[in-house]
């Protein structure tokens, strides 16, 4: 990795005490403590690991960082389903907690800031893995919409907000005959039980069965989104899809979708566009509430209050 000469020491030490009497000899700048289930405590007895040596272990760790001005990160154990493992304590007692996420075989790296005690919350850091360890990557949303030469059937850019930043992330769905009873439904980097609503509210207030169909929705780079601006333009891909007609690669859509048919407006939508527009993207579909009243430079925009109007101008 090239830290050669870093200033950079390594202690093979599970003993926090010992830890700690090292670290005020010659307080560090920053600590890694890989992993907090490993430490224990002489002042208790029970197995390293446990919830009252994870909370003690870690309530020491914070009381020295407090005093000595260093900043610490614990490095901590996750379930199958990515939740923290052991006592949610831990959680707690940290001013933030970082998930660092991303598929095994694939290059690039997320860093999330779930929850935090001070600064901004849900930022998300975009880093790419190589021989040489982490690269920032400056512009993701480039990397997400690596796209097709040719307009493909279900495929369409979307704009998606983590903390401050505006991304574009394409979102793709196959839609295909399905030959089971109870057609499947597939959402990689999506709720799918809102995949689940939002296929019926398309059926409802748009006029489009899928009750004999597969549907197979993912948001490609291995990008999780958990904000309802992706309900616009997940349906219209599906419908893209399942109509077989592509659409067009200058297209952008966001916005909410209701249970009775209606786009609902999403936070922060001028700044979605005007990060849209410096990527070349020519046309937007969004809710009638993020349309800006001066317009964007540069962008045809389609402004929609309901599923059906959306469903029109594509």
């Amino acid at each position: 990795l090239g830290v050669v000469g870093a200033g950079i020491r390594l202690l093979a030490e599970t003993c926090v005490e010992r830890v700690l009497a090292l670290a005020e000899r010659d307080p560090p700048r920053v600590m890694v403590v890989d992993s907090i289930q490993t430490l224990y405590t002489d002042l208790l007895q029970s197995a390293p690991g446990s919830v009252s040596q994870v909370r003690e272990t870690a309530a020491q760790l914070v009381r020295f960082a407090k005093r000595a001005d260093t900043a610490v990160f614990l490095v901590g154990h996750v379930t199958k389903e990515g939740a923290l493992a052991g006592p949610r304590v831990l959680e707690h007692m940290v001013d933030t907690v970082l998930y660092f996420e991303g598929e095994s075989g694939g290059t690039f790296r997320l860093v999330r800031a779930i929850k935090n005690r001070f600064g901004a919350v849900n930022e998300l850091g975009v880093f790419a893995m190589g021989d040489r360890g982490l690269r920032e990557v400056k512009n993701p949303s480039a990397i997400f919409l690596a796209r097709h030469d040719q307009p493909v059937p279900g495929s369409l850019v979307m704009v998606t907000r983590e903390g401050t930043r505006p991304l574009l992330i394409e979102v793709q769905a196959l839609v295909d005959e399905s030959p089971l009873a109870n057609p499947r439904r597939v959402a990689l980097g999506l709720d799918q039980n809102r995949l689940s609503m939002l296929l019926a509210v398309l059926h409802r207030h748009g006029g489009v069965a899928m009750f004999n169909q597969d549907v197979f929705v993912n948001v490609v780079g291995g990008v999780r989104i958990g904000e309802t601006a992706a309900d616009l333009p997940v349906l219209l891909a599906v419908l893209s899809s399942y109509r077989d007609r592509p659409l067009p690669l200058d297209l952008v859509a966001f916005g909410e979708v209701g249970l009775s048919g209606e786009v609902r407006p999403v936070p922060n939508g001028p700044d979605r566009l005007r990060e849209a527009v410096k990527h070349g993207i020519r046309r937007a579909i969004v809710p009638a509430g993020n349309v800006p009243k001066e317009g964007v430079e540069g962008l045809e925009i389609l402004a929609v209050k309901t599923l059906a109007a959306a469903i029109d101008g594509v």
